[in-house]
């Protein structure tokens, strides 16, 4: 199935643009697409996931609503969703 990809911030400049088409297996999950990212962007490492869950501060969200208030990493994703990850911001 496919779905899109969007990043933003510093996650957009690593992996090099914003809005990404992805193929993921049938019945793959925010975690399963995360941990993929992580493997593939030496970069991301361990600042999607920790020990399977979404790291604090991070916003996933699917079709436009935040995963933490779903499923978290476990919320299965569908053929034609979009998934926006952002970076934790700081600010003042």
């Amino acid at each position: 199935m496919e779905l899109q990809l969007r990043l933003f911030a510093t996650f957009r400049e690593i992996v090099g643009g914003k809005e990404h088409t992805l193929t993921v297996d049938e019945g793959a999950s925010v975690g399963d697409v995360l941990a993929t990212l992580e493997a593939e962007y030496d970069e991301l490492e361990e600042r999607l996931l920790e020990d399977g869950t979404l790291r604090p501060q991070l916003s996933v969200l699917k079709n436009g609503r935040d995963v933490i208030h779903q499923e978290g990493a476990a919320t299965p994703l569908e053929d034609g969703d979009t998934l926006s990850v952002f970076p934790p911001v700081a600010g003042g």
